[in-house]
This record gives structure tokens, sequence and C-alpha cells, in this order.
């Protein structure tokens, strides 16, 4: 995610950059067709255009506001993830009188979610932190993260036996392995339910059309200054097609995409450091991008 603001505005210039110099190109072969060759009907009535114009702001709008829900969405539920764990360490320590290995576990539950998530191998960080007598109990598993949750469930019971502890004690930690799952749900619904292929494609074929026809509209007025005038215009709609594009997959591994593995870090601080573990440092930002 970016949180430099200048590296964003930097970063989306440079991915927009293409755009820019083919839309100039454009305009610059419409300007001289008209001016020199003298092609009339290049010269084409600007209120259709505003019309079509407008339709696509509105549209891109909508398109842009559902993305962001969902990249919203994302982050409310990881938040979700983060509270919950910081409880589980917090019971563990209180209930079970402190279990150092259901919070290793509970600390390599995050980056398997993330791994799921963003479809990239986690197996290292996550073997760094579960207990050797959990491996076993994960291996050949299609769901790593529920696994994860199921063998915390396992010890949770185990230990509860073993200290006596009363039912109704043993429910409040299974309540919040039971909010997690919920959390991991939601999560994966997102992931695996795409935004509607109409909001993905029909606007990138929209705002290339009305790019193409948006010279032709301004040639007569701007004369020679049209490529400044028309790129410029172009390169607003580029952009909102690129931004759209950019928050509906809020688990991308681009800098647009949400911090998961610094969430997974700072996740493993609090739980480490709640029953006194050596934790590593926090994850910093490189060049504007926290990963």
């Amino acid at each position: 995610m970016v949180i430099d603001r200048r590296i964003g505005l930097w970063i989306l210039i440079r991915e927009s950059l293409l755009s820019l110099v083919l839309l100039c190109a454009w305009d610059v072969v419409v300007v001289v067709m008209f001016q020199i060759f003298h092609q009339d009907w290049m010269e084409q009535p600007t209120l259709p255009v505003s019309l079509i114009g407008s339709a696509l702001v509105l549209f891109m709008s909508f398109r842009n506001n559902s993305a962001y829900n969902r990249w919203w969405e994302g982050r409310t539920l990881w938040g979700a993830v983060t509270n919950n764990s910081r409880s589980f360490a917090r019971q563990a320590g209180t209930i079970l009188c402190g279990c150092p290995d259901l919070a290793r576990a509970m600390a390599a539950y995050p980056y398997a979610l993330r791994g799921a998530l963003a479809r990239v191998d986690a197996t290292e960080d996550i073997m760094r932190l579960l207990p050797q007598s959990m491996q076993p109990g994960i291996e050949g598993r299609a769901n790593i993260p529920a696994a994860i949750l199921f063998q915390i469930g396992l010890r949770v019971d185990a230990e509860s036996r073993r200290l006596g502890i009363d039912g109704a004690l043993q429910g409040q930690i299974d309540r919040i392995l039971s909010d997690m799952s919920n959390a991991q749900g939601g999560l994966e619904r997102i992931r695996n339910t795409p935004l509607a292929i109409q909001f993905s494609v029909l606007p990138k074929v929209v705002a290339v059309v009305f790019c193409i026809i948006l010279p032709l509209s301004m040639v007569q007025t701007l004369g020679w200054i049209t490529p400044l005038g028309s790129s410029l215009v172009g390169l607003l709609f580029v952009a909102l097609d690129k931004i759209g594009n950019d928050l509906q997959d809020p688990f991308s591994m681009t800098p647009h995409g949400m911090p998961m593995l610094t969430i997974s870090r700072n996740i493993e601080i609090d739980l480490l450091q709640s029953c006194g573990l050596p934790a590593p440092a926090p994850l910093a930002p490189v060049r504007g991008v926290q990963g």
C-alpha cells in the first residue's frame, strides 16, 4: 500500500505514461490531418462527446466506489483478524495461564491467511512460527489457515482439560476463534467473487473510444494546442479507470494492494511479546510503499 503521497503520484504517472504518450500521438495525428490536409470530416460537434464524457464519469465513479468498498471491507476484516488475535493472546495468558505454543501458532495464522489470499508461498513464515506438534496437522490441507485454527482449537481444548478449566471460560476462547474464522470467510468471499465483468471491461472500452473521438470535437476550437487539452482530459479518464482496476483486487501483490505482510508482522510482534518471547522488528516502508 502506498503511504507516501509523492511516491503515489509518481507511481500513478509512471503507470499511465504509455497511455499518455499514445493519446498525445493520436491527438497530433488528428491536428495534422485537420490543419494541413484539411480533412473536414474530422470536425465533429462537441455536444455528443460532452454527453458521452458525462455519462462515462458517472459510470466510472460508480465502479470506483464499488471497487473501493471491496478494498475497505477487506481492510476492515483484516482489522478484525488483528483485534481477535490480540484478544486470543490475552485469553491464553489469563485463562490458560500462558501458553507460548498457542501464541506462536496464532502468529503463524495471518501469514497463512496472506498466502492463501494473495496466492503466494508462505511456508517459510508458517513453519518458522507454528509449533512442530501442530505441523503434521496442516500437511496436505487445501485450506492452511483453517487447518491452523483447527489445530489451535484442539490445543485449547487439551489445555482446558489438563487445567480443569470451566467450559464457559473455554467458550470465550472458542468464540474468538469463531470470529477469526468468520473474518477469514469474508476475506475469501472477496477474493473468490471478483467485481462484475461489466464493471471491469466496459469502462475501459468506453474510455478508449472516448479518447479516440475526443480530439475530433476539440480540434476546430483549440487548433494546434489540441494535443495539450485532449491528452489531459483523456489522461483523467485513463487514471479513473486505472484507480478502479487497482482497488477491485485488494489482495494483489502490487503497491496498491493491502499491506498484509505488515499486518501479519505486527500481529506476530504483539503475540510474541505478550508471552515474553523475542519478537522481530516491524517492517519499514520501502520507497514509500508498505508491503
